[in-house]
């Protein structure tokens, strides 16, 4: 069985906001059965662990004594396994994975960027003075995904993909900012209402719960 490391404990700030929730996804959506690894306060820095992941980040995917990190590699094998998540199509499956790029890549270090002034640097000069600047230049990014997203119920149309996933989960870092736009708020709702992530966000915060 695939096993996915997460951490047993993390702030309340970053409930249903840790990467393995992509993972957890993405299992969820093509019905493939896993386990979780809880991660105690240190366990990332073991040896062992740094040995699997190089930056001590979750999540690890664990399967036939194989691992993999990243969470955008890690939902792109997944999906290799079903088409819930990249179409047999090979023009529509490279239109999910170039969606799922982006988010991972044009929007999500910049809603990052924002979060991290708010969480990390709250009454600080130099925070006071950049967030301006770190929030227009999402909100650019945005536009240019919301002209993209159109009124289509997905990026690429009528069916949802790996790229959809990932997308959303870039942008419940900073909701109240996509949210801003009401066609991402609308495809936020609607990809966080599908059963699969709902399975996966109850399961993540279960594990934190029982850990408590």
């Amino acid at each position: 069985m695939i096993t996915v490391s997460a951490f047993a404990w993390v702030p309340d700030f970053a409930h249903g906001q840790v990467r393995d929730l992509r993972v957890r996804w993405a299992l969820e959506e093509a019905g493939i059965p896993y386990r979780t690894r809880l991660l105690e306060q240190g366990d990332q820095d073991t040896p062992d662990y740094r040995a699997q992941q190089p930056f001590g980040q979750v999540p690890v995917l664990e399967e036939n004594g194989e691992t993999l990190f990243e969470s955008g590699a890690i939902v792109l094998h997944i999906g290799e396994r079903s088409e819930a998540l990249l179409p047999t199509d090979k023009a529509a499956r490279a239109r999910a994975t170039q969606w799922l790029i982006a988010a991972l890549n044009s929007i999500e270090p910049f809603a990052m960027q924002v979060a991290t002034i708010d969480i990390f640097a709250q009454g600080e000069e130099w925070a006071r003075l950049r967030r301006p600047g770190a929030v227009e230049f999402l909100q650019r990014r945005l536009t240019g995904l919301s002209n993209a997203l159109g009124d289509k119920p997905y990026l690429d149309g009528d069916s949802f993909t790996a790229g959809d996933l990932m997308m959303t989960t870039v942008l419940r870092i900073k909701e109240e900012i996509s949210g801003e736009f009401p066609n991402l708020k609308a495809y936020v709702a609607r990809c966080t209402a599908r059963p699969a992530f709902q399975r996966a966000l109850a399961a993540q915060i279960g594990d934190f719960r029982k850990a408590a």
